[in-house]
């Protein structure tokens, strides 16, 4: 299970994980209502070290992200759910668009994301490799997203009636 923690705190762990040469793995996502897909991604990643972290988009940028009506779930409840995932060491928040400034400074010996994202388009990717690191992607789960899974809310749970349809 793992913990909370503020960057700067994640970076004098980083500097003790090195010492005991831990291969670091590094993600980030929103992880707004959390699913299968999720938890399918992050065991994927944490095979590929001794330790993940996960760096979380804030609220505010998740809005700047995605719009107005997310994230669905508040910085605390996602950090909360994330960080009791057995495959997850240590989630921190990051207030930018992309984690690319957190990168620079945790420098990941892996970093991951989903293989929906093209090669050169992840965020960190040549900083990484700079430093001796790798860069990994995973597959994504099939028909997992939060995406979908508010779609499905929204098509069983018609305007103004208490029950879901089709019960």
């Amino acid at each position: 299970m793992g913990r909370v923690v503020s960057q700067n705190s994640l970076l004098r762990i980083r500097r003790s994980l090195a010492r005991d040469a831990k291969r670091v793995v590094f993600t980030n996502g929103t992880f707004d209502i959390l699913h299968r897909g999720h938890v399918e991604y992050l065991a994927a990643a944490r095979k590929l070290g001794d330790v993940l972290v996960v760096g979380l988009n804030t609220d505010a940028s998740i809005r700047r992200i995605k719009g107005k009506g997310r994230p669905i779930n508040p910085n605390a409840d996602r950090a909360a759910v994330l960080s009791a995932l057995a495959s997850v060491d240590f989630v921190v928040f990051f207030g930018e668009d992309t984690p690319g400034s957190l990168i620079n400074r945790l420098l990941p010996d892996v970093l991951v994301k989903g293989a929906d994202w093209k090669p050169g388009a992840i965020v960190g990717a040549d900083t990484v490799r700079a430093h001796g690191g790798t860069v990994k992607t995973i597959r994504l789960t099939a028909g997992r997203s939060t995406s979908g899974v508010i779609r499905r809310i929204l098509q069983r749970y018609t305007a103004g009636s208490r029950e879901p349809a089709g019960k």
